[in-house]
C-alpha cells in the first residue's frame, strides 16, 4: 500500500491558501498511485485555540471540500480540524477521513487536550477512540499530544495495522516526538505513522520536518519518494500481523489488571 505523509508548512490561519497546498499535494500523491494521503493537525489553520476558525461538523465548508478532493484525486484524505461537535456544540479537536466517494468521516475528537497550553479549556475532550478501514490498512486515530498516553494505543491495538499520529509537534521537543512514536510501534507491534507540520506559527513555535513511519519491530521505514513536505511510503498492511505471530506480546496485555489500577 503507497500512504503520502505531508509535512505542510501551514500558512498561519489561511484556510484558502492550506487548500490549495493540500490539493496540490494530493495531486502529486495521485500521480504516484498512493491510497491515503495524510495532513497535520488543524490542517487548514495551523494549532489555534480561537474557536473562531471552528467550522460546525454537520456544514463545514472543509469537509465538504475536503471530500470533493479525494474524490477528484481517487485517494483516502486524513486531515485535522477545529469542529463544532454536533451534538455537544462545542468546538473540540478531530481527526477526519475523507473517502474517494466523497464523503468524509469525523472518526476522533482528541480526548487528551494539552492542558499546558491551555487547550482543555478552550476545546471539549472527546471520550471515544476512532477507527477506520483504509484500503487494506486498518488504522487507529490520535492527534498530537495524545502520543503521551500509551493506555489509548494499547486499548487500540488489537484492532489496528496502524496508529496514526497528525500533530503540531515543536521543534524543541521533537526528540520526545520520535521516542513516543517508536515506543507505540514497539508496544502494540503495528506501523506508527507520524505525521508533523513544518515551519512557524503565529504563537512563535517552530517546526522541524519530522514526519515518519515506523515498522511494527519498531524499524524506520525509509521513503520510496522524499521531497521538502512531500514524503511517499510503501507499506504491508499485513506486517503486522505477520509480525504478532512470530513474536507474540500484544496478546500478553492483562487489560482487565489495567484497567482496576486507574480507578
Amino acid at each position: 500500500m503507497r500512504i503520502a505523509l505531508v509535512s505542510l508548512d501551514q500558512a498561519w490561519l489561511d484556510k484558502e491558501v492550506n487548500f490549495k497546498r493540500c490539493a496540490e499535494f494530493a495531486g502529486l500523491a495521485s500521480e504516484q498511485c498512493c491510497e491515503l494521503v495524510v495532513f497535520p493537525e488543524m490542517t487548514l489553520t495551523g494549532y489555534t485555540l480561537d474557536i473562531e476558525n471552528a467550522e460546525p461538523e454537520q456544514d463545514s465548508p472543509a469537509l465538504s471540500k475536503f471530500g470533493k478532493m479525494a474524490q477528484e484525486f481517487g485517494l483516502n484524505i486524513i486531515f485535522g480540524i477545529c469542529l463544532i461537535n454536533k451534538d455537544t456544540k462545542r468546538p473540540q479537536n478531530a481527526f477526519c477521513l475523507a473517502q474517494r466517494d466523497a464523503t468524509v468521516r469525523v472518526l476522533y475528537y482528541k480526548i487528551h487536550p494539552f492542558s499546558f497550553a491551555g487547550e482543555d479549556r478552550a476545546l471539549a475532550a472527546g471520550n471515544t477512540l476512532g477507527y477506520a478501514q483504509c484500503g487494506e490498512l486498518r488504522c487507529g486515530a490520535s492527534v498530537c499530544y495524545d502520543l503521551r498516553f500509551p493506555e489509548m494505543f494499547a486499548a487500540m491495538a488489537s484492532h489496528c495495522d496502524a496508529m496514526i499520529n497528525i500533530a503540531n509537534w515543536p521543534a524543541r521537543r521533537v526528540e520526545h516526538w520520535r521516542a513516543l512514536l517508536l515506543a507505540r510501534a514497539i508496544e502494540n507491534q503495528c506501523f506508527m505513522i507520524g505525521v508533523n507540520r513544518t515551519g512557524s506559527d503565529g504563537n512563535g513555535l517552530h517546526y522541524e520536518k519530522s514526519s515518519l513511519i515506523y515498522s511494527p519491530d519498531g524499524k524506520s521505514v525509509m521513503p520510496v519518494i522524499a521531497g521538502d513536505e512531500l514524503d511517499i511510503y510503501d507499506i504491508a498492511p499485513s506486517a503486522a500481523t505477520d509480525y504478532r505471530a512470530t513474536f507474540p506480546t500484544v496478546r500478553d496485555k492483562r487489560r482487565d489488571l489495567y484497567k482496576g489500577w486507574f480507578e
